[in-house]
């Protein structure tokens, strides 16, 4: 394997365990154990399990809420597609709010080199649509909204974040939620999250949901929005005849990437 394939696997692992050794690591991605220590400190640094004498400790399945570089590693090809979906549906000399996560940083990738004005919501997207620097070509116009930045997330949050969103007016705001559910909506995990995405969504003429398969009917505490306040959803999820009818009810349109 190479070292990202290591680093996905030895992630999904801890997703459904609580400890891996280093031996067992070593058989499931064919690797030395030096090789393998070097993953889980590289791992360790980003948040997505703790290191412990001769393995790794989960952080999801002791009661942790999932760090950026543990969800980065998760449902990744999924989320590229996503990131593609959005982005054929974006025209170019548009004003476009983004989101933060994962979901979105891989949004900002696809747009890039795009022709457009955009207000991206964490440091992590701002450095992928200006990867390369001039030498890469076009990018795209940012406004930034300045406010606190969260540690790890590197997102921004706060009233400053929020009062200058709403000062705005965007063409689309492309959403990621971290929970989507059918009767109550929208969902992030925090109150301070919830608020950022209900200012990005409330001053857009067009909203835009990317949310992966894994998202739907999550765990999430704040609501953001009814599904009512969507107009366009793109999941790979591939929904039931129920669940189409569900949405088609909120008057939303569904992309299946």
């Amino acid at each position: 394997m190479i070292t990202e394939e290591r680093h996905r696997r030895i992630g999904e692992l801890l997703r459904h365990r609580e400890h891996v050794s280093v031996d067992e690591l070593m058989a499931e991605c064919g690797a030395s154990g030096a090789t393998i220590r070097r993953d889980l400190d590289v791992l360790a640094l980003h948040g997505v399990l703790r290191r412990v004498h001769g393995g790794a400790r989960s952080l999801v399945l002791g009661g942790e809420n999932p760090e950026y570089g543990q969800r980065q590693i998760e449902d990744h090809a999924a989320k590229i597609r996503i990131a593609a979906g959005v982005a054929a549906l974006l025209q170019d000399r548009r004003h476009v709010w983004l989101d933060s996560g994962t979901t979105a940083t891989e949004v900002a990738r696809q747009l890039r080199h795009r022709d457009m004005t955009l207000m991206p919501m964490s440091l992590r997207a701002v450095n992928a649509l200006t990867d390369g620097g001039p030498a890469a070509g076009r990018h795209p116009e940012l406004l930034l909204p300045g406010g606190s930045l969260i540690a790890g997330e590197l997102s921004f949050r706060g009233p400053m974040t929020e009062s200058n969103i709403r000062s705005l007016r965007f063409d689309t705001a492309v959403l990621t939620p971290c929970a989507l559910s059918l009767g109550d909506g929208l969902l992030a995990h925090d109150l301070d999250d919830a608020a950022v995405k209900r200012a990005g969504l409330e001053s857009a003429g067009r909203v835009i949901v990317a949310c992966s398969g894994s998202k739907w009917n999550a765990s999430a505490v704040a609501l953001v929005a009814p599904l009512d306040a969507v107009d366009v959803l793109v999941t790979d999820k591939q929904l039931s005849t129920e669940e189409l009818a569900r949405l088609t009810q909120h008057s939303v349109e569904v992309v299946i990437v």
